[in-house]
Formats: structure tokens, C-alpha cells, sequence
């Protein structure tokens, strides 16, 4: 998808610099993927503690539990 967003061109450098990254397209691709993952992240973290759980779950017996 084709965009026309001005960007200051140091950031671009500095981006392709620090990433070794030989375009500015792939420090872009880079740096958007990075921020994606993250912003992800933390919207996992945010739901520590608000998720009810049985506390009588056992994962190993579950785990060596046949399956069908």
C-alpha cells in the first residue's frame, strides 16, 4: 500500500543504522512490526489480574491426561 507520510529523514538513517537495515522501506517495515509487537504486549499485560482462574486446576495432571 503506497503512502505519502513525510518522516524526518535523520530518524529514517538513524533507524537504518541502528537496525542494519540497507532501505529506508525496511527500517520502516522494521520499526512498524517492533511497535505492533509491543502495543501488544502490553495490552496482554494489562490483563494480568483481571482473569478469574479455577485455583484446584492442576496443568500436570491435565498435561499427562489422555486425550480422545
Amino acid at each position: 500500500m503506497p503512502t505519502g507520510v513525510a518522516i524526518d529523514g535523520r530518524l529514517i538513517l538513524e533507524a537504518q543504522k541502528l537496525g542494519h537495515r540497507r532501505t529506508a522501506k525496511d527500517a520502516l517495515t522494521a520499526a512498524l512490526e517492533q511497535y505492533v509487537r509491543r502495543r501488544k504486549q502490553v495490552d496482554i499485560l494489562r490483563s494480568f489480574g483481571t482473569i478469574e482462574y479455577d485455583p484446584s486446576y492442576n496443568y500436570m495432571r491435565e498435561r499427562s491426561r489422555k486425550r480422545d
